[in-house]
């Protein structure tokens, strides 16, 4: 199992839609939460894009030096950069950390967004220019001089002098719930990701991905995108939640949703399905609750309860065939310690051999009353 966090280039806080408790997106702050999934042991971190963010390749540029291990799952945007462009880009980023890149595709589901990116084509016609997009970004990245002509790109002899570390290129990572969508993933994708819908769903989605990838004679790894609040009580884990959207009022669930309506991303679509703006039926599946999907765009769902139970939701997941969690929690930085200390144990994730400890309160809390090392409770 491999579980990443989230670095939140649009903004943290301790609770959602308001001001109250925000945390501005600065270096040091963004250094603290990428240094501490570092030396936690996450797989990786997620490195979001839109015009709500900070660049992702701008920030994973400045991440890579302040970490040592930590992968980036970084964004590329088919139709707003050129493909050898971008192929040169992941390339320069992949060998200077040392093969930590992971390429994030999005087509984005956002017209307006699009448009302002200069990008003026419905939604199956953005996944015909990935499809040429990966098509030749593919080819360059292993080495190939390439001619294209297609219905929205053309490359005459596109090619990169200096390859990626990772052969024939870093990792594809792709979300995606149309069917053209998922005729993409299975020819170009290596992990397809799901946003956090019930196990039912995920699961006709990986049996939909696997007959399609079958037929390109290919085989696809799968992951998810989560939000998690786990506590040690299942009392207080539902507590942080309805906490996190304590200072949400009608007014303000209506206008995002009314924001959302005017994307024609059918990932989105089968997110606001699941709370339909309401705040009286959030929990769509045992521990799975839509809460945050009432303001957040994109991942809307967070797993909720107490450790064991996270942990156990996490594993029937992983039964359908998910290997790779995509978790976050606000305030980023806090919730980053907290789940990696409660659900890293209980997990099938690697984890680091401890080092020597540098100094005497390293690996088991204060010393009691300055002559007693604590030990773990065995309650």
């Amino acid at each position: 199992m491999n579980v990443f966090w989230f670095l939140p280039t649009h903004g943290d806080g301790r609770y959602l839609g308001t001001a109250e408790g925000a945390r501005p997106v600065t270096l040091p702050y963004l250094r603290q939460i990428a240094q501490a999934a570092d030396d936690l042991g996450y797989h990786g971190v997620l490195v979001p894009t839109g015009r709500s963010c900070e660049d992702a390749w701008a920030v994973a540029s400045a991440m890579i030096p302040l970490t040592q291990r930590l992968r980036f799952l970084v964004a590329v945007r088919p139709g707003v950069v050129s493909p050898t462009w971008a192929a040169r880009m992941a390339s320069t980023v992949d060998r200077l950390s040392d093969g930590r890149l992971l390429v994030n595709v999005v087509t984005g589901g956002d017209p307006a967004e699009s448009e302002g990116d200069g990008v003026f084509l419905k939604h199956d016609e953005r996944y015909v220019v990935t499809d040429e997009f990966l098509g030749i970004w593919r080819r360059v990245m292993a080495g190939e001089t390439v001619d294209f002509t297609g219905q929205h790109l053309r490359v005459k002899g596109a090619k990169i002098l200096f390859p990626p570390l990772q052969a024939p290129h870093p990792p594809l990572y792709f979300g995606g719930s149309s069917p053209a969508a998922h005729a993409l993933a299975a020819r170009h994708i290596d992990v397809y990701l799901t946003w956090g819908e019930p196990p039912a769903a995920v699961a006709e989605k990986i049996a939909d991905m696997r007959r399609r990838a079958a037929a390109e004679q290919r085989t696809v790894r799968f992951g998810i995108r989560l939000h998690v609040i786990v506590r040690e009580t299942a009392e207080a884990a539902w507590a942080a939640a309805n906490d996190l959207i304590r200072h949400l009022d009608d007014r303000t669930i209506a206008a995002a949703q009314q924001a959302f309506g005017r994307l024609d991303s059918e990932g989105q679509r089968r997110m606001a399905a699941l709370h339909k703006g309401r705040r009286d039926a959030l929990e769509v599946s045992p521990n799975l609750w839509a809460g945050v999907g009432l303001v957040r765009g994109g991942a809307g769902t967070a797993l909720v309860g107490d450790a064991d139970t996270v942990a156990r939701r996490m594993k029937e997941y992983a039964e359908l065939g998910i290997e790779t969690f995509i978790l976050s929690g606000y305030p980023h930085l806090e919730e980053a310690y907290r789940v990696a200390e409660l659900l890293f144990p209980r997990l099938p994730v690697e984890r680091r051999a401890a080092g020597v400890s540098p100094n005497l309160t390293g690996p088991f809390g204060e010393i009691i009353a300055n002559d007693i090392v604590p030990h773990r409770s065995q309650s």
